[in-house]
């Protein structure tokens, strides 16, 4: 069946339907991971945005019930060069087509992928719509002009947990897959997280560590997670524009303020930032892939990193009392603060990978250290 991509400058691209039937729309952004798709189509960061996979050949090893990163897909529409119609794994439960139509997830495959990434590298990141069947595209275009833009979108409320729960690690996920943690915590250690759209192996790798985990609403109020009394409070990753969220900000400022050690990634280092004295901005094009280096300024060290965003902090914007630790080798931008005075620290980036290098995993380590050391 035929489809097309329609961006909101006007330029269209034809090409084959490459999962539900249908229309979708969404902020169009490209990722440039060689692997793991079934991670980033599972990836809550990526709701209300379509996305591009710059490797040619998408699909070849097929689908597994333990590479999900949450319940179900979370992209708004996926686009592929190619799309394999075979799953050559033995871990596969069904081929990409049949996962993306099952999950009434809208793609299109059989364009060029490498014009259209260079297209947003140049002009940004734009709305677009893909559509399966024969549409007017100019009408197509239309309607992805009439989307809301990401920037003033809360997008958390969409995917957080509806009540608080204790996470449970099913048994045997994949463990054979992930490394060993640098140590185990010196007894179990209770970790409050807030969920803006966490990946599941951010819990996992808790779980590895030795914390145990009571996951909460992204809009339960800082008093809450303070009432279980917990070694540390966690803020996780999530879509969207974070000056929209201003009851994350309102409730991470209390977080700050308790002297209890506070870990962030990704959105929550964004909310984190903000609540903090800093501001946030948009990038042209965003980090979504798998091999972006960041330098740990205090030792000098380069790690290879997993990335999926499209805001930044503005270092300029800072308080003097919150420094930057880690900074992004490709265009210099913030990727990690710790507070001088509170044991606060954050990263732009996911430490736990999936997909992706665990370079970063020594994070989970220094969040036990604080946590120890104030126990």
């Amino acid at each position: 069946m035929k489809a097309t991509l329609a961006l909101e400058n006007g330029v269209w691209y034809d090409g084959e339907s490459g999962g539900a039937t249908g229309e979708t729309g969404g902020e169009v952004v490209f990722n440039t991971s060689m692997t793991g798709y079934q991670e980033v189509l599972t990836d809550p960061s990526y709701a209300g945005q379509i996305v591009t996979m710059t490797a040619p050949e998408i699909g070849n090893y097929g689908v597994a019930p333990d590479d999900q990163e949450s319940r179900a897909p979370q992209v708004s529409g996926f686009i592929v060069r190619d799309e394999s119609p075979i799953a050559s794994n033995w871990r596969a439960d069904g081929t990409l087509r049949e996962y993306l139509v099952r999950n009434n997830i809208v793609a299109i495959s059989d364009i060029d992928t490498r014009a259209l990434t260079r297209l947003l590298r140049s002009a940004g990141v734009m709305r677009g719509v893909i559509a399966a069947g024969d549409h007017d595209p100019r009408e197509l275009v239309e309607k992805a002009r009439a989307l809301a833009p990401m920037e003033g979108s809360d997008l958390v409320l969409d995917v957080t947990c509806d009540a608080a729960f204790d996470w449970t690690p099913a048994p045997g996920a994949a463990e054979e897959f992930t490394p060993a943690p640098q140590r185990r915590a010196q007894r179990p250690l209770r970790v409050a997280a807030y969920d803006f759209g966490m990946k599941w192996n951010i819990l996992r790798r808790f779980t590895a560590y030795g914390c145990d985990v009571r996951v909460f609403p992204a809009t339960a109020p800082a008093s809450d997670l303070l009432a279980t009394n917990p070694d540390g409070i966690f803020l996780s990753n999530g879509p969207g524009d974070p000056a929209a969220l201003s009851y994350a900000i309102g409730n991470a400022r209390h977080l700050v303020e308790s002297d209890v050690p506070v870990f962030g990634i990704c959105l929550g280092h964004q909310i984190l930032s903000l609540a903090m004295g800093g501001r946030t901005y948009k990038l042209k094009f965003g980090h979504r892939g798998a091999n972006h280096p960041v330098k740990e300024l205090q030792s000098g060290k380069v790690e290879i990193t997993s990335q999926n965003h499209g805001f930044a902090v503005d270092p300029e914007s800072l308080p003097r009392d919150v420094r930057v630790t880690h900074v992004n080798l490709y265009d210099g931008t913030v990727e990690g603060l710790r507070h001088d005075r509170k044991p606060v620290f954050c990263v732009q980036y996911h430490p736990e990978a999936s997909p992706g290098p665990h370079d970063a995993d020594y994070l989970f380590r220094r969040f036990l250290d604080e946590m120890e050391r104030r126990a």
